[in-house]
């Protein structure tokens, strides 16, 4: 089965080609097909005048990836690809090739009965018939050839509407690409797509910034009023798509390494309507929530969900890189992993008071839900993570979390992602080791790779950012005892009052997070863990130290955030787990399984969560958490 390409119309050979090529595509790759078993005279001296001549005039090629054996294109003759166009003799002559194929075919049968299938003389003469048909109509109206696509990048088929728009073509170049590209592509075409950040027109020319969305400023193109599309320019206006091919040219403008020479311009999605809301000026972070759809066009946002994009992945690098299996724990769940009760509802129970189902007590029967139970979206993935742990070692969780808390600061969010490394035979100190590791890793990795979204929120943000992360990176973090915290923070409450929210700390207060910055940002000037908080203000499962009153917890406190890491080391002993459980006013049947990972097999083992949204507000020196996530929940707003 080979497809040939003939090179030169020679009627000599045109006809043994096409019986060759006939009969390449009838045997299939369960058919042995000798064409010396057909036998007639005529057949043998076409395959000899074809072995005879094919060297000079053929070149073989590999069959098509996308024809599978017997099927046949009408009129293509199964792959016979002429140099020149098809005249009406040589239509004339496959129609007479064909004929003698089928022929053949046939006298084969009646001398050996099976020879060939009816399916294989049915697509034969459909063939035959085809070509007929294409010698009887009216010649077509020649089109321009088409580009073949890459073997390496396959199409599919489109409108020939949408086949000859630039916004589709291939061998588009990323503004980010470009604008890091050596001096060698210089002088090549190029073709860009993206999105009208600003447009300046002369008499002659325009300006036409264009933003990809691959990095934070666009590529300059250069259009002058000559190119045929110039027409298109003239209805560009800010935000408007575009798609440009053009050749790459040094800019002899300042800033900027390269700009575009334009050859076409096409307006791919207009953009022209006076009540677009996002002008070229300033807009409040405030103003762009409720535009949250559009808001990833500007500056701030967009350089957010790169670096967020940079710190997700450098996530999944660091812990793969130090042994640990991912894990997707479970978003509904009817366990309260806090113990604080803050937790969205899960129910298919119907929305009518009267029509809800209920219990003796006059109680809502849950046993009538969907699980049987009462379920909820979860507030962490900590409790799935310590099954796996304790079976797989070192594992980490990356997902969604819920808490029904009714918050209105910046530091809150109703939907948010956590990061919940878990190690089994492992203690407080393993957690703090890895907490660091993890961080500076995550940061590194972001000034390394995202160098111009970073200076612009030094820039604008807050002129200590990329000294802030770079002392992170190259210093210890601190590590300080939560008594003698409240000790420090004694001290320096005692000194000014009046400069304080909240002057009262001592043993049991939950530290605010004026306290926590003070003891990052004044104290220890950097990354601080504070560790071994009072068990009244921590969760049911950390583990309980010797003293009776504190339990093995920490916290990670950073400059501009205050707290963005919380763990522990678990309780691994049953007794008193099950006597913490009593203590919160907890069911310890609702969690038999965890009780279950004590009595089996129990390790040391322990962990912690942080953030994600925190760590992008610290990474990126913006204030309010809602600016950190792509869509923000939050009480009264759950848009887009």
């Amino acid at each position: 089965r080979r497809r040939l390409v003939c090179r030169s119309p020679m009627r000599s050979v045109r006809t043994a080609a096409v019986v060759v090529c006939s009969l390449a595509v009838f045997a299939g790759p369960a058919t042995a097909f000798a064409p010396a078993a057909l036998a007639p005279a005529a057949m043998r001296r076409a395959l000899s005048s074809f072995r005879a001549t094919a060297p000079a005039a053929l070149r073989f090629a590999a069959p098509s990836a996308s024809l599978p054996p017997r099927v046949l294109r009408p009129g293509a003759m199964c792959g016979l690809r002429m140099s020149t166009s098809s005249s009406v003799d040589t239509v004339e002559a496959q129609i007479q090739a064909q004929g003698e194929l089928v022929r053949t075919m046939k006298e084969a049968n009646k001398a050996a009965p099976g020879a060939h299938s009816k399916e294989e003389i049915t697509a034969a003469v459909g063939t035959l018939l085809a070509l007929k048909a294409q010698l009887e109509a009216p010649p077509a109206e020649k089109k321009p050839e088409k580009a073949v696509p890459s073997a390496t990048m396959p199409r599919l088929a489109v409108p020939d509407t949408l086949a000859s728009s630039l916004a589709l073509a291939a061998g588009r170049y990323k503004v980010k690409a470009l604008m890091e590209a050596d001096s060698s592509l210089v002088g090549k075409e190029v073709v860009v797509k993206g999105w009208v950040r600003t447009k300046r027109s002369q008499k002659e020319f325009s300006f036409i910034e264009v933003n990809d969305g691959s990095c934070p400023k666009g590529i300059q193109v250069v259009a002058t009023a000559d190119i045929a599309t110039y027409g298109e320019v003239d209805k560009i206006s800010t935000g408007a798509a575009v798609a440009i091919r053009g050749t790459l040219v040094e800019s002899e403008g300042k800033g900027q390494k390269y700009d575009i020479k334009a050859i076409e311009v096409e307006l791919v999605g207009d953009c022209s309507g006076a009540e677009y809301p996002l002008q070229k000026k300033r807009h409040s972070l405030e103003f762009l929530r409720g535009i949250a759809h559009l808001r990833p066009r500007t500056n701030t946002i967009a350089s957010v969900a790169r670096v967020r994009s940079a710190l997700a992945q450098a996530t999944h690098n660091y812990f793969q890189s130090v042994g640990f299996l991912y894990l997707q724990s479970p978003l509904i769940t009817a366990s309260d992993c806090e113990g604080a009760g803050e937790m969205f509802r899960v129910t298919t129970l119907p929305s009518t008071v009267s029509k809800l189902p209920q219990t003796k007590s006059g109680e809502i029967d849950y046993s009538k839900d969907f699980f049987g139970k009462p379920a909820y979206l979860t507030v962490s993935g900590q409790l799935s993570g310590e099954t796996y742990a304790c079976a797989l070692g070192d594992i980490y969780t990356f997902g969604p979390t819920f808490r029904a808390e009714n918050s209105q600061t910046s530091r809150h969010l109703a939907e948010f992602w956590m990061i919940e490394p878990e190690m089994a035979f492992a203690d407080l100190p393993a957690v703090m080791q890895n907490a660091e590791d993890y961080v500076k890793f995550v940061v590194s990795h972001v000034l390394e790779t995202c160098g111009e979204d970073m200076q612009f929120f030094n820039d604008f943000y807050d002129k200590t950012l990329l000294e802030r992360l770079k002392v992170l990176v190259d210093k210890p973090f601190a590590r300080v005892e939560y008594t003698e915290a409240v000790s420090l923070l004694q001290e320096e409450i005692a000194k000014d009052p009046s400069k304080w929210k909240y002057p009262e700390v001592e043993f049991g207060t939950d530290l605010a997070t004026e306290h926590e910055r003070w003891l990052a940002e004044t104290k220890f000037k950097g990354a601080t863990f504070v560790y071994n908080y009072p068990r009244g203000i921590k969760s049911f499962y950390m583990r309980d130290n010797a003293d009776g009153t504190t339990v093995a917890a920490t916290d990670l406190l950073v400059p501009g955030i205050g707290e963005l890491v919380g763990g522990s080391q678990r309780e691994e002993r049953t007794d008193v787990l099950e006597a913490k459980m009593a203590e919160f006013g907890l069911n310890k049947e609702d969690y038999w399984w965890y009780l279950d990972l004590r009595r089996y097999g129990s390790v040391p083992h322990a962990g912690y969560g942080l953030g994600f949204e925190r760590l992008v507000c610290y990474v990126t020196a913006v204030e309010n958490i809602r600016d950190a996530i792509a869509f923000p929940r939050y009480p009264g707003s759950a848009e887009f």
